[in-house]
């Protein structure tokens, strides 16, 4: 007679190989299915980020005359919009170097 380890290992053994042949495509299917999502979050990262590259790329505060660039205040006018994307549209904005505009 079998104990009861035994009966539950035999049961086991039995799921196993009833669900053998569907699980290996099933496992096939999910593996294949996860790399192009896996792909669009990779792109959809790089997206985000090319984008948001060029939102920050537009802040002029460096090459203003008033920048201090000192950790305490970046810009006497602006403190609370200095190197922020507040300060795309600045109304302040001096260049520092008049050839540079051109």
């Amino acid at each position: 007679m079998y104990s009861f380890f035994q009966l539950i290992q035999a049961v086991a053994l039995w799921l196993i190989q009833m669900i053998q042949p569907v699980l290996i495509p099933l496992c096939f299917v999910l593996a294949w299915t996860l790399v192009p999502l896996a792909l669009w979050q990779v792109f959809s990262a790089l997206r985000d980020g090319v984008g948001r590259a060029r939102v920050m790329h537009q802040i002029p505060c460096a090459n203003c005359t008033y920048f201090t660039n000192s950790p305490f205040l970046k810009c006497p006018l602006h403190p609370s919009e200095a190197l922020s994307e507040a300060a795309i549209s600045c109304p302040d904005y001096d260049c520092k170097d008049p050839l540079e505009s051109l």
